[in-house]
């Protein structure tokens, strides 16, 4: 459908098409690589420990090195830092973050070789004022912006300096706020107005982001805007990035889900992995969610359905109950045990099932998985009630007696199916022909297992859905990945690619896992971790924390440690930790409560975009935070095991 359009084809890879606009000597955009970078967490003032720092990040790959200029000063030192940089040998091209100052901005234009403007703070307001707008009074509004942001403009197209728009879901100001909502609409439309100001002065080298600290509103955003450039004859290269993705495994998971599912349908020329760490550990994340890609176009071609969803706005697939799959049930976790030589209770531990011989019971944790698949192996111990075991179906036969064993068969035994209360079935994009799925309706206990082995998977399971979704088949279904040959982080990435990329578009009752030479707890954590990114089903704490810059008032990454280490058993509590106050009010509307560094040593503590309090020391802080969540109902006490 031409309205819902956002890349060039959802079932064969091709990049989208963007114009090439020239970095200093790096092209972005047009045929050139996905580009990789990264952001300094120095103080811009600090020249020698700012160009140290974008050496490692150089060094590490990063091809394109942001610096903050909040103020004139730093605009102004950018200059220091170039010549510092240039003098080592190291040419890769700079570009100045700026967010309230457009004098900076104006500085930087004549020195460094990019400049990036956030729409919602650069001219706009942020009050979170709701203002009741008429045609005329925002039309005002747009004209003094275009007046405030023009002068820029002029000194980017003269100084051959390119611009980066980066719409953050934070900040949008509260003129587009008022008219649009908190909306992926909303940030497109914030972006849309800077872009269409460059064009009206014939300025064409820009960059364009939409970021957010949730995933399936920066794809909605991202996607949006394609739609809307592609009506309006515009192809601008794109900088994809999850703001605030915080650290360690979450950081990545969500990182990979959000950038990952735009790259799967050929959209992204520059990433940017925002993690709470020291900036040179993004650059090997981002080069493997790239690398991925190099080789994608070489494909079998995947037959096109009828798209029968909305990529804009998030809504499930309708599909039956069966068991306490599909409906409207949280997505399921299954893990595979059937490369194992014998399965233990010992075993399940690993996938948060843990037996106490001593109380001779099972204690389960917030991420123990769904179901086993056991494949030919038996199981011969009282496993914990809310487990389920699927078997292959001549080892079912021996098992059939039990409660909570179930079948697994292909589609191709549709016409001999066992006796059993459920059945799970697997099959491809291939096998749902129009008379197997009117086959597979008649029967009202089957759970479909989607599997795939084709080389752009996550396209052909995505048409396996519009499929089904078309024929208004509501078998539950789950989807079925397996990898083989990967190290664990690139498991970890390339399965949070893939099966975010669906439920991302509520497609999918369940994930089962298959990862042989990966450790299984490992496997675990990342189907869960996935599901967390996508919000499809919450088993623990969400850190909305951004990565640091030389805006950062604390120690971010020793600060989200000791929150994390005060809070990580409050699930689905989302706590944002914020270095500055940039983005902090918007992305504490995003976030249940907030902790942003307001100054030296300062802290101000937020519930949701509200200031409950101002200026709390930072040694105070965390447990002022801790007190704030008990004020409001949600704390509980940890539980040990």
């Amino acid at each position: 459908m031409t309205s819902t359009r956002y890349c060039p084809s959802l079932y064969q890879y091709q990049r989208f098409h963007t114009r090439e606009v020239m970095i200093g000597s790096v092209g972005f955009g047009g045929e050139n690589p996905i580009r990789l970078q990264s952001m300094t967490t120095t103080d811009t003032m600090d020249t020698e420990g700012t160009i140290a720092q974008s050496i490692r990040m150089i060094d590490a790959g990063c091809e394109l090195v942001r610096i903050t200029a909040p103020s004139k000063n730093e605009a102004e030192n950018l200059a220091n830092i170039k010549a510092g940089l240039r003098s080592k040998g190291y040419s890769a091209p700079i570009v100045a973050d700026i967010h309230f100052t457009p004098n900076a901005a104006e500085i930087a234009a004549g020195i460094v070789e990019k400049v990036r403007v956030n729409p919602g703070n650069y001219a706009d307001k942020k009050k979170f004022e709701e203002i009741d707008y008429t045609d005329e009074t925002y039309n005002a509004e747009l004209s003094r912006i275009r007046e405030r942001f023009t002068p820029l403009v002029l000194l980017c197209k003269q100084n051959k300096t390119a611009m980066r728009i980066g719409t953050n879901h934070g900040s949008l100001s509260d003129r587009i706020l008022s008219r649009y909502g908190d909306t992926p609409l909303g940030m497109v439309e914030s972006a849309m107005e800077f872009l269409r100001i460059c064009r009206d002065h014939d300025f064409h080298d820009i960059v364009i982001s939409m970021k957010a600290s949730n995933a399936q509103v920066m794809v909605q955003a991202y996607r949006l805007l394609v739609n809307h450039m592609m009506q309006e004859g515009m192809n601008y290269p794109l900088h994809l990035g999850v703001t605030e993705a915080g650290d360690g495994e979450d950081g990545r998971i969500k990182s990979a889900v959000g950038i990952g599912t735009l790259l799967e349908d050929g959209l992204g020329d520059t990433i940017r992995v925002s993690l709470t760490e020291a900036p040179e550990a993004e650059i090997p994340v981002a080069r493997m969610l790239a690398e991925r890609y190099e080789k994608r176009a070489r494909h079998e071609s995947i037959a096109e359905v009828n798209y029968p969803i909305n990529p804009f706005d998030y809504v499930r697939r309708h599909s039956a109950s069966v068991l306490n799959i599909g409906g409207k049930n949280v997505p399921r976790v299954v893990m595979d045990f059937s490369h194992r030589k014998e399965i233990t209770a010992a075993a399940l531990f690993a996938v948060g099932c843990n037996y106490s011989i001593p109380l001779d019971k099972w204690n389960l944790t917030d991420l123990a998985c769904d179901y086993i698949y056991c494949g030919s192996n038996s199981v011969d111990f009282e496993i914990p009630g809310t487990l389920g075991l699927i078997f292959d179906r001549a080892t079912w036969e021996q098992h059939a007696q039990k409660d909570r064993c179930y079948p697994l068969v292909t589609i191709e035994e549709i016409d001999s199916l066992p006796k059993a209360e459920v059945v799970f079935m697997s099959a491809s994009l291939n096998d749902l022909t129009a008379t197997r799925i009117q086959e597979l309706e008649k029967h009202s206990n089957l759970i479909l297992v989607l599997t795939t082995t084709h080389a752009h998977a996550m396209a052909e399971q995505r048409a396996a859905f519009f499929t089904l979704i078309n024929a208004n088949c509501e078998i539950p279904v789950i989807a079925w990945r397996s990898y083989e040959g990967l190290n664990e982080d690139q498991f970890m990435l390339y399965s949070a690619t893939d099966l975010g990329a669906l439920f991302i578009d509520g497609l999918g009752d369940g994930l089962f896992l298959s990862a042989n030479e990966i450790p299984m707890q490992r496997v675990n954590i990342t189907a869960f971790g996935i599901l967390q990114a996508t919000r499809t089903r919450i088993s623990k704490t969400e850190y909305i924390s951004c990565p640091s810059c030389g805006r950062t008032l604390f120690d971010l990454q020793e600060t989200t440690a000791k929150i994390r280490a005060r809070t990580s058993h409050l699930k689905g509590v989302k706590i944002g930790i914020m270095g500055c106050i940039v983005n902090g009010p918007g992305e504490m509307a995003d976030a249940d409560y907030g902790y942003v560094g307001t100054g030296p040593g300062k802290i101000t503590l937020y519930k949701e975009k509200n200031v409950v309090k101002k200026n709390v020391p930072e040694e105070q802080a965390v447990e002022e935070l801790i007190a704030l969540i008990k004020d409001h109902g949600d704390w509980v006490e940890a539980v040990l095991n």
